[in-house]
């Protein structure tokens, strides 16, 4: 199979990359480096069966090129994290949006089939936990820059499935939940390696809000797997799957646990949310994925938990100094 990866030089990326080529695939990657990085495929270059082009898929004639010679599209290309998206929220709206309805039409010309990457950020604030597909999305106000990442997101996907709808064009759905694993930099706001990084510091752990809020972390390798496998699947078309974990831990017991895992003396820090990004900045209180679709679609199942990520990811940081 030969794969187009948009965005495939980021942290998600470059693993589906990875696991792309493990299995025999051909893989492209185009990125525009404006979050991913050379660093995360510098190993593949060497692989035959990997190339790369750095440039944004806002340039038409090289997207519809790259397109055309790929069996299948992984959209990938967005604006990520939290921070990025408070800062530049105009950015985030354009990437998002722009970004998607350019892969649309260009796979849409000669039916490829396209796996779009969306976000847990789409169930908004919505308190219906654990979150399944067909659950109602709830956002809070257009006057919080916060919700235009959310929004833009729930576009995507209602673009994807038009496409599908219209013009037949094979489309899969995937949201994504804190994805967690080697290369991924806590720049953007990302919680575990900027703890990670802090506590290998010295501290202070600096946890944003009260900490109660909770998340489910997964690993990278699992949800790049059941990306794969439902691109395989025929009856996944049309369709939209959570993946993620089902392990839910306040960000307090994190930081603890980070902090235990590391060692030393550092403090955890407390900063108020609109210290941390922007007056009146609104978080989701849970995010918890039902994952019941994923399995009986493809036997999506997590592998790693929450301690077996964590011991990771240290292991992987202190190893690049």
């Amino acid at each position: 199979m030969k794969a187009l990866i948009t965005g495939g030089a980021g942290f998600i990326g470059s693993h589906l990359a990875e696991h792309l080529l493990e299995r025999g695939d051909r893989v492209t990657v185009i990125d525009d480096l404006s979050t991913g990085a050379m660093a995360n495929i510098e190993h593949l270059k060497s692989n035959p069966h990997f190339r790369y082009v750095i440039d944004t898929i806002f340039n038409g004639p090289v997207l519809s090129e790259l397109v055309d010679g790929a069996d299948v599209v992984f959209h990938l290309a967005a604006a990520v994290g939290v921070k990025l998206i408070v800062e530049k929220p105009t950015l985030t709206i354009e990437t998002n949006i722009g970004g998607t309805e350019r892969v649309l039409k260009a796979a849409a010309k000669k039916s490829k089939r396209v796996v779009i990457a969306s976000t847990s950020e789409v169930y908004g604030k919505s308190a219906a936990v654990p979150f399944h597909e067909d659950a109602d999305l709830v956002f809070g106000p257009t006057t919080k820059s916060r919700w235009s990442y959310a929004a833009s997101k729930a576009v995507d996907e209602f673009l994807a499935l038009a496409y599908h709808k219209e013009q037949d064009l094979p489309v899969v759905i995937v949201r994504l939940f804190n994805t967690v694993g080697p290369r991924q930099t806590g720049r953007y706001g990302m919680v575990i390696p900027r703890f990670v990084e802090q506590a290998l510091a010295g501290g202070p752990i600096t946890v944003y809000g009260d900490g109660d809020q909770s998340r489910c972390f997964a690993w990278v390798g699992d949800v790049v797997r059941g990306m794969v496998a439902l691109s395989d699947s025929s009856k996944a078309t049309g369709q939209v799957f959570n993946l993620g974990a089902a392990e839910e831990i306040s960000i307090n017991e994190l930081a603890e646990r980070v902090k235990k895992k590391v060692g030393g003396k550092m403090t955890i820090k407390r900063i108020a949310y609109d210290k941390a990004y922007e007056e009146g900045f609104e978080d989701m209180r849970r995010r918890v994925p039902c994952l019941d679709k994923a399995r009986k679609a493809v036997g999506y199942k997590p592998t790693a938990g929450i301690e077996e990520i964590l011991d990771r990811v240290i292991a992987w940081m202190k190893a690049r100094g």
